[in-house]
């Protein structure tokens, strides 16, 4: 098919749509035709348009522009598709996953002093438990009613929301702000989960990542550093309130990062794992049956539903990406989910394949911002889902999963499952 004949390019922008699903048909055909196409950025749910960007979805290019920080920055435009408020950008960029490196390696290697696989490890004995006993009072419930359960608001959210509680070491008393925040900054898009936009004086929505919409968050931040340094514990807030190279606004900016991001990748990928499963029953009695090992399960139920579906790079420089001139200052977009579903590096990408090796899905990213906390989130994932192999013969669909507006975030809102 020449260029002339190839079809037109689709909107995989507008966040509307990913609450009907994930656009995979889509996505192929920008893969096959236009694999980096210019998207629109048009006027959605009150929010203003923007000047439009690069969407990349060919797993290759999308690798080359993670890993190659000096020609696509996080630093020079953050890294949401939407175009923060100029005023707030010096205030955005303090945010580790906002910076390129020289700067981005010095935060990166203070947190991960804290955010150790001994200090994760010893969650496992806890957070098994956990899932256990959310699973034993959903399944209590829906017995008693009508054989059915919602796993989202029964199970996957506590589950995600206690365990990072732990490892941040926040009071239970004051866990359901962490849902809160990230369901504030996350689902800002949702009406749903955020309610209408917040507006300026103006009449403009106000973007959730400005100072104004975090000052909570940032001043419960800087009164739980002060607790843990007169009462220190194992966890991540004392390791970081101990540290004398943090200042006190890049401890702020940690604590949003770990609390955002550490609580929605699980939130998210978790009830997606389940919802995989639950569609593909021959899978998941796989799995019960020992014939596919839960190591290589996790990592496939994370390529068939990533977390986050999507990134934002800013072109440093002129440069060419598949064959399209992309001028300094252009917006880089690459599709986490496209990549994972790419003919090109994974064979019979649309299969679940529960014992799939090797698995190089970009779930977690890839060069110097792949995920800090991605050994926390396999372990949790695997955890829940032996807990779930446990107590489930197999679970059942009891209708359609209540999807996220959002076309960054890859989330369920509600997943309704048979268990009687």
């Amino acid at each position: 098919m020449s260029v002339r004949d190839a079809p037109p390019v689709p909107d995989v922008f507008d966040p509307r749509r990913y609450a009907a699903g994930v656009p995979y048909a889509d996505y192929r055909v920008l893969r096959d035709h236009h694999p980096v196409a210019w998207q629109h950025e048009s006027e959605v749910l009150g929010w203003p348009a923007g000047p439009g960007f690069w969407a990349v979805t060919r797993h290759a290019d999308v690798v080359r522009v993670l890993k190659d920080s000096a020609t696509y920055s996080s630093y020079i435009g953050a890294t949401q598709i939407r175009d923060p408020d100029p005023d707030d950008l010096p205030f955005i960029r303090r945010m580790m996953l906002n910076q390129d490196p020289p700067q981005h390696r010095r935060l990166r290697r203070l947190v991960s002093r804290a955010f150790t696989p001994g200090r994760v490890d010893r969650f496992a004995a806890v957070a098994r438990e956990r899932a256990r006993a959310l699973l034993g009072r959903a399944l209590d419930e829906a017995r008693s009613g009508d054989g059915t359960v919602d796993v989202v608001s029964t199970v996957t959210d506590e589950y995600a929301l206690l365990n990072l509680a732990d490892l941040l070491g926040v009071p239970d008393s004051d866990r359901r702000l962490l849902l809160h925040w990230t369901r504030r900054v996350i689902g800002y898009q949702d009406p749903d989960e955020a309610g209408p936009p917040v507006l300026d004086e103006a009449g403009k929505p106000v973007d959730p990542r400005s100072p104004a919409m975090l000052r909570d968050m940032f001043a419960y931040a800087g009164q739980l550093a002060a607790y843990k340094r007169r009462y220190p514990a194992d966890d991540i807030m004392t390791t970081l309130a101990h540290d004398a190279e943090l200042v006190s606004a890049e401890l702020e900016m940690f604590f949003f990062l770990l609390t955002v991001a550490g609580n929605d990748t699980v939130r998210s990928a978790a009830p997606g794992g389940l919802l995989a499963l639950a569609e593909h029953p021959e899978a998941y009695e796989m799995l019960r049956a020992g014939k596919a090992g839960m190591r290589s399960a996790v990592d496939e139920l994370l390529r068939w539903h990533p977390p986050v579906l999507t990134f934002r790079r800013t072109a440093a420089h002129d440069t060419e990406l598949a064959g399209r001139r992309i001028g300094a200052g252009d917006k880089v977009v690459v599709f986490h989910a496209s990549a994972n579903r790419d003919e090109r590096a994974f064979a019979e990408p649309d299969r679940l394949d529960l014992s799939r090796t090797p698995n190089a899905h970009v779930s977690f990213g890839d060069g110097p911002h792949v995920c800090l906390g991605a050994h926390f989130a396999r372990l949790q994932l695997q955890l829940l889902y032996e807990e779930v192999l446990r107590a489930l013969p197999g679970p059942r669909l009891a209708g359609p999963a209540g999807r996220l507006v959002s076309n960054f975030i890859n989330g369920l809102k509600s997943l309704p499952l048979s268990v009687a």
